[in-house]
């Protein structure tokens, strides 16, 4: 039976990943811009997830505390979003997807200076394999340079709110976090909103982007939340981890089948792309390998 669970969770894990990976492809295929998407998106979602808890009858009462620091966190994971779909809109989905990879780079970073612990060798070394690819990418696709800064920026903000959610989910769970930071991040681009005058620009989506934007905000963000907190029931951490780095994998593959073409790059997009999703792969593998070493090494010899 422990088999089977563990299979189960498996592929609802995979499935899980390929869904994250179309969000991109639906960032493509949604035709309103990056701030009202976002601000649909996080709408849709918020309301799935109240949803979800009143079916569930789960308690969703947090302190006020911790109601500010997700409220304000809801603020990065908004500007985290814009910006992720700014850059599918001024690059190509391919790019967004490898550029968001970095977020390993900003976390090496800025994880031991918010948590005050000593940088990880490994860390910096993959930091440096991804800079190279960027790097590359960069050079070769320098068509594509605003979108290239835009998934950047947005990996930086991504770096900024997981380590904040490090610490949070210790103490509460994830569609808890998520349900409070999605709350605050539509309220926070509707202030944005009202104060520039965006809503004016504001227009009802179509049959077809309100179909895909459903899509995007119940399937790939409330119920792959969801489901990607259930199968750790079974799975490891280092595990859901490696699984988790094929999202960009899994997204531009999907994005060369679906639109062709559009999403055919330089040799040396390819070659950058291979470092940083190498690395990324193989950085969880190298660890665990490293930390194994060291507790053989601690092991008395009687």
């Amino acid at each position: 039976m422990a088999s089977k669970s563990l299979t189960k969770n498996l592929i609802i894990l995979h499935i899980t990943v390929v869904v994250w990976g179309f969000t991109g492809i639906l960032g493509k295929l949604i035709s309103i811009s990056a701030i009202p998407l976002v601000w649909y998106r996080v709408l849709i979602a918020f309301i799935a997830l109240f949803v979800y808890f009143k079916v569930s009858k789960a308690d969703i009462k947090i302190s006020k505390n911790a109601f500010l620091k997700l409220f304000f966190t809801g603020a990065i994971v908004g500007l985290h979003w814009i910006l992720f779909f700014q850059s599918i809109k001024l690059s190509a989905v391919s790019i967004a997807l490898v550029c968001l990879s970095s977020i390993t780079l900003f976390t090496a970073i800025l994880e031991p200076l918010f948590n005050r612990k000593k940088i990880d060798i490994l860390d910096v070394f993959t930091g440096l394999l991804i800079i190279i690819g960027i790097t590359l990418i960069f050079n070769f696709e320098s068509r594509y340079k605003l979108g290239i800064i835009s998934g950047l920026s947005s990996a930086l903000c991504a770096s900024i709110f997981s380590i904040i959610n490090a610490k949070q989910i210790k103490n509460r769970s994830a569609p808890i976090i998520s349900f409070y930071e999605l709350a605050g991040a539509w309220v926070w681009i509707s202030i944005y909103n009202i104060l520039t005058g965006g809503f004016e620009n504001f227009t009802l989506p179509g049959t077809t982007d309100s179909i895909y934007l459903l899509f995007l905000g119940v399937v790939c963000t409330s119920v792959a939340y969801v489901a990607g907190v259930a199968v750790m029931q079974d799975l490891s951490a280092f595990r859901v981890a490696l699984i988790t780095n094929l999202e960009p994998v899994y997204g531009i593959i999907l994005a060369f089948i679906i639109f062709g073409k559009t999403e055919q790059m330089t040799d040396g997009f390819y070659i950058g792309a291979a470092i940083v999703l190498t690395s990324i792969f193989l950085h969880p593998l190298i660890q665990k390998y490293l930390q194994k070493r060291k507790i053989k090494k601690e092991i008395p010899i009687v």
